[in-house]
């Protein structure tokens, strides 16, 4: 009902200073209930257009009703020319001439006497279509009341123009802007209800109100609650001569700002809920982006990495190297999924606020970001165990490989011990080194397994891909010819340590046989050392002597026993020397050695067993004579018994008195 679209531009302020100046619509009413309609001149030239258009903008401010019952318009001359008033009073002709009920012209004292003569308005009533009369300041009291008067008409109201004009301009202002911004919410909010209906029409989600809503409707409030504080103290009565008219909830638009605030409210709690909708659904369709963002470059760049990685090396460098390359890899990764964590914590969160049309959406999100996040991290986590594999597959390949080449160095080194000890300790050293490389070729076995275990589930991660299938058979080939490699070096090393083992062992008994050859000989030193020095007696009777010559052949037997062992001994030492392809060390003289030491045990044994059957001869001889005449044995003598006793007796003194060794052997 007050729009005023026409005048609120950039002169617009120039025109509310021009109202100042020039027009006054005090809002207070005449004898006939009419609205007092105030234009001062001053002594400068008036610009008839702005006046006019002045005129349009207050007569534009009070409703139908109002207008209905008329304008008292008082023209303030004083300071003005007479042809300017009277312009002014013909221009009310063409701007407002059935509104106007009374024109009252307010004449400065004693200047327009004469020209009144010449232009009598009372004569132009009917031409004019309203009644002009000229009165002076203090008689306009006859027309209007004064208390319906400023005091500069001698009345008692007590108006502040100034006042009037900020609310007015605070009044266009927020008319402007919540007219604007009603008409940009509605549209606003019937696109959205537009889109929703349609979901595939794209909604203007772009659309912005050209006023801040918060801002309008403070500014709004704030008017209001000023306007209300006005008639409630203007209502209150009495203070400074002024008393409240009823026309003043149209004339301060009360109302229409009341109104304006309804309807701003009631589309400002829609686009509320609009923009929350917007703000929902740009979160959903970020979300959306961030979602196919993470999965794009999964399911593209990250799985093409993977797929470029399926090699195990050929050994602990180049194992170590693709691990690195994996490791960056993975940090690639786990930028990504860092991305995943976040937007699951911001899909879980609208989850358990969101509506139940996007529930369904939402879950679907989740779980396709899921499946592909979980895929690719089992992959990783894959590639990772494979390569932990292949680098612990490649160090024992390495280790047992090093001790492969310490246990062939130690074969093919030349055996030079020099005691059946150091022979035992070489041959201990020698089963712990075999041993060990048994141990590593077993550990190899076990990581090949597993390695091999692993490459035959590689292939389900290879989305399809032929290359990684040859490529995987490159590999296995690779872990089963390590391991044939390995397992034929052992077994060669082992072959070689049985041939050791037995050279060894035959140097062990050559040893033993060397030493118990000496033994031998040192044995038969002794018994020959025990023939000469303790073998010495030969018997008081028959009876002892017999007894000697019985332990004689006995000892004897022993020193045979030792000899016949000792020559065996040297045989077989012969034979290992001849098997090992080796000189003897010892056996050369301990041969001779033996041989002197036994012709000399003979030649002394023979010398023991002579005497002790002459002793033998002599004692059965003397007892013979002795048992079968023992009291006559002085006289009754067999002389030939006698001398046979005798001969022997002397025969074996004889003997006795010789070396049984010279000292030539």
């Amino acid at each position: 009902e007050f729009t005023i679209t026409t005048y609120y531009r950039r002169p617009f302020v120039h025109l509310i200073l021009y109202v100042f100046q020039n027009s006054i619509l005090s809002g207070f009413e005449d004898r006939r209930s009419g609205l007092i309609l105030t234009i001062p001149l001053c002594t400068e030239q008036t610009s008839m257009e702005e006046l006019s258009a002045t005129l349009d903008y207050l007569l534009s401010i009070p409703s139908e009703k109002c207008k209905a019952r008329g304008f008292t318009v008082i023209v303030d001359g004083r300071k003005s020319q007479w042809n300017i008033v009277k312009t002014v009073v013909l221009m009310l002709q063409n701007v407002i001439p059935a509104e106007v009920s009374l024109v009252c012209v307010v004449k400065p004292d004693e200047f327009w006497d004469k020209k009144v003569t010449h232009f009598c308005f009372w004569k132009e009533k009917d031409r004019l279509g309203f009644e002009v009369i000229l009165v002076s300041a203090n008689k306009l009291t006859r027309y209007i009341e004064p208390c319906q008067l400023t005091d500069e008409f001698g009345g008692s109201l007590v108006y502040d123009h100034l006042d009037w004009l900020n609310k007015r301009l605070v009044f266009e202002k927020f008319t402007k802007e919540s007219t604007s911004l009603l008409d940009e919410l509605t549209v606003i909010n019937e696109n959205e209800k537009g889109s929703q209906a349609d979901k595939d029409r794209s909604s203007e989600s772009n659309i912005m109100p050209s006023f801040d809503p918060e801002t309008v409707l403070q500014t709004g409030h704030e008017l209001l609650s000023e306007l209300q504080q006005r008639r409630f103290n203007g209502s209150e009565g009495g203070g400074g001569g002024t008393a409240w008219s009823p026309m003043d909830d149209e004339l301060l638009a009360q109302p229409q700002v009341m109104k304006l605030l309804d309807s701003l409210r009631e589309q400002y709690t829609k686009y509320q809920e609009v923009c929350r909708q917007r703000s929902k659904r740009s979160q959903l369709e970020e979300i959306q982006t961030k979602v196919m963002q993470v999965v794009n470059w999964l399911e593209g760049p990250g799985t093409e990495q993977l797929r470029t990685q399926w090699g195990i090396g050929d050994s602990i460098r180049a194992s170590q190297a693709l691990q690195q390359k994996h490791e960056e890899i993975e940090s690639q990764h786990s930028e990504w999924f860092a991305v995943y964590v976040e937007l699951n914590q911001q899909i879980a969160a609208l989850l358990s606020a969101g509506d139940e049309e996007d529930l369904m959406e939402l879950k679907g999100l989740q779980q396709q970001l899921s499946d592909v996040c979980y895929r690719q991290a089992s992959q990783l986590e894959f590639r990772q165990n494979v390569l932990q594999s292949a680098h612990e597959f490649h160090m024992t390949a390495q280790d047992l490989s090093q001790q492969l080449d310490g246990l062939l160095g130690m074969l093919c080194a030349d055996v030079a011990p020099a005691d059946g000890a150091a022979i035992q300790q070489t041959l201990k050293h020698l089963e712990e080194k075999l041993k060990s490389v048994e141990g590593a070729l077993q550990s190899l076995r076990e990581k090949g397994q597993v390695l091999l275990d692993q490459m035959s589930t590689q292939t389900s991660f290879s989305y399809g891909k032929d290359d990684v299938s040859i490529e995987n058979k490159e590999n296995i080939d690779h872990i089963h010819n390590v391991m044939e490699d390995m397992q034929l070096r052992k077994q060669r090393c082992e072959d070689m340590v049985d041939v050791r083992r037995l050279k060894m062992l035959q140097m062990v008994q050559l040893f033993k046989c060397e030493e118990d050859a000496l033994q031998a000989v040192e044995w038969l030193g002794e018994l020959l050392d025990a023939l000469l020095k303790t073998h010495i007696r030969l018997g008081d009777d028959s009876q002892e002597t017999k007894v000697l010559l019985e332990k004689h052949k006995k000892f004897v037997d022993v020193a045979q026993s030792t000899y016949d062992y000792g020559r065996q001994l040297l045989q077989a030492t012969v034979v290992l020397c001849q098997s090992l392809r080796c000189t003897t060390r010892s056996s050369g003289d301990t041969l001779p050695r033996l041989n002197r030491l036994w012709k000399q045990f003979t030649v002394t044994s023979d010398e023991r067993q002579h005497r002790l059957e002459m002793a033998s001869a002599f004692h059965t001889a003397a007892e013979k004579i002795l048992r079968e005449s023992p009291e006559l044995a002085e006289l009754m003598v067999d002389v030939e018994a006698y001398e046979e006793v005798e001969t022997v007796g002397k025969g074996l003194l004889d003997r006795l008195t010789v070396p049984v060794i010279f000292p030539d052997g």
